[in-house]
């Protein structure tokens, strides 16, 4: 049996015959319910770039012979064009994890994925110390594993790989802490994903100590048990080049009496669905993004003179908010709010506004509110919902009606301006016989 196949066994196998299915297009092979019996399916999913193993157990293959590898095994693992796998519904004997994962040291290998899988045991990683892995991106997703508190010296045994590692997710797997001493290990991380878990505001300041994650950009918290907005803010203070900030679907609530400071280098900060009624400050000073959707606020303040996106839609807004104060806002997001009308005097002094969504607002459609919006469309400003997504609630004359149906010429929207001239002329004109 050849090396690469050795390879795939090693962690492909399950209890029961099962077959792989080869896409020639896609370079994509999935397998299901594999046995060593089939190591002809296996072998058609050599020439793939991504392979998925689904169903079974892994346990009888505990003892399954894994030795050193000669020089022409590790050749045919290096000319693999493999490089992501995914392993689905599987129960992983951890001793055999870190039996196989070494081989992966002579493969090209950028992603591993893990779904819906039991890891049970506590393997010996000590064979992993000093070894490197070309895997970059390690993703676990609704996982069920030991705890991660106390198993500091195994990530020390995988400290060299892990060193080098740039994107984690571990979500919807039950997590309630992220030990110090492991966020340290993690020098080069730009990507952290720990959304759907378990993850409270007292358990936020110790994972991200002093020296955890030096390098992380991105940092996704969405969906944990967060409630306290300041909390969160002074837990990632250390995070001194963090750029991108995920907290939607928590329960955030401000505390009036504590302050705090934000990372000078964040620029997008995303607190869509968490409960809101009001703008919690402070913000981001350097922010470019902010994605308040899906909130309860019925007025917003904004004044950010770097912020370029704003995205407000599905909240209580009774007007829109004024972005005079926000000079470089490209994007304006108000759709499925209470607005009336937009305010076409302040869009019109902004040069950089580029993208305006409003759809699913009870239009006033008087004038100056079907005006302003018909201007908006006629510059482009308004996407693809415009028109069928902008109807007129108010006057009674215009409810139900598209807003681009209604009419807004100098006759019909202001009658005295014109009446006023005409009335003008012709008393000169009287005058002019008399």
């Amino acid at each position: 049996m050849n090396a690469a196949v050795l390879v795939l066994l090693a962690l492909g196998l399950s209890g029961a015959e099962g077959r792989c299915f080869f896409n020639r297009t896609e370079e994509h092979c999935v397998c299901y319910n594999l046995s060593q019996e089939s190591v002809s399916s296996i072998i058609q999913c050599l020439p793939a770039s991504d392979v998925e193993f689904w169903g079974g157990e892994l346990e009888r293959y505990v003892a399954f012979p894994i030795s050193d590898l000669d020089a022409s095994a590790i050749e045919m693992l290096g000319s693999l064009v493999i490089r992501k796998i995914i392993f689905g519904d599987l129960l992983v004997p951890e001793v055999l994890l870190a039996r196989v994962l070494r081989l992966f040291s002579y493969t090209q290998v950028q992603e591993l994925v893990f779904k819906r899988c039991i890891f049970k045991g506590r393997g010996n990683w000590d064979e992993m110390a000093g070894r490197d892995l070309p895997i970059q991106s390690l993703h676990f997703h609704n996982v069920m594993s030991a705890p991660l508190t106390g198993r500091e010296w195994d990530f020390s045994s995988l400290s060299s790989w892990l060193e080098t590692l740039r994107e984690l997710a571990v979500t919807g797997s039950h997590v309630t802490s992220l030990p110090c001493g492991i966020g340290r290990v993690f020098r080069a991380l730009r990507s952290l994903d720990v959304a759907q878990n378990s993850l409270g505001d007292e358990s936020l300041l110790p994972a991200f100590c002093e020296g955890a994650f030096p390098q992380l950009q991105v940092l996704s918290l969405q969906r944990n048990n967060l409630t306290s907005y300041h909390s969160v803010c002074k837990s990632v203070q250390l995070l001194r080049e963090l750029r991108h900030l995920d907290l939607s679907q928590n329960k955030l609530m401000a505390d009036p009496s504590s302050s705090c400071h934000w990372p000078a280098s964040l620029q997008i900060l995303n607190l869509s669905n968490a409960g809101l009624g009001e703008v919690l400050t402070p913000l981001p000073p350097s922010l470019e993004v902010l994605d308040m959707s899906c909130n309860h606020l019925r007025a917003v303040d904004i004044s950010l003179s770097s912020l370029k996106k704003l995205f407000l839609s599905q909240n209580m807004l009774q007007a829109a908010p004024s972005i005079r104060s926000c000079p470089m806002l490209d994007t304006l997001h108000l759709d499925n709010n209470s607005i009336t009308e937009l305010p076409w005097d302040e869009v019109k002094l902004l040069g950089h506004l580029r993208d305006v969504a409003a759809a699913g607002n009870p239009y006033n459609c008087s004038c100056s509110g079907a005006g302003g919006l018909q201007a908006l469309a006629g510059m482009g400003l308004l996407g693809q919902d415009w028109p069928q997504d902008y109807m007129c609630h108010s006057p009674p004359r215009y409810r139900g009606r598209l807003v681009k149906d209604v009419p807004v010429s100098v006759l019909q929207c202001n009658g005295a301006a014109v009446i006023a001239p005409v009335c003008v002329a012709l008393t000169l004109l009287g005058v002019a016989g008399a």
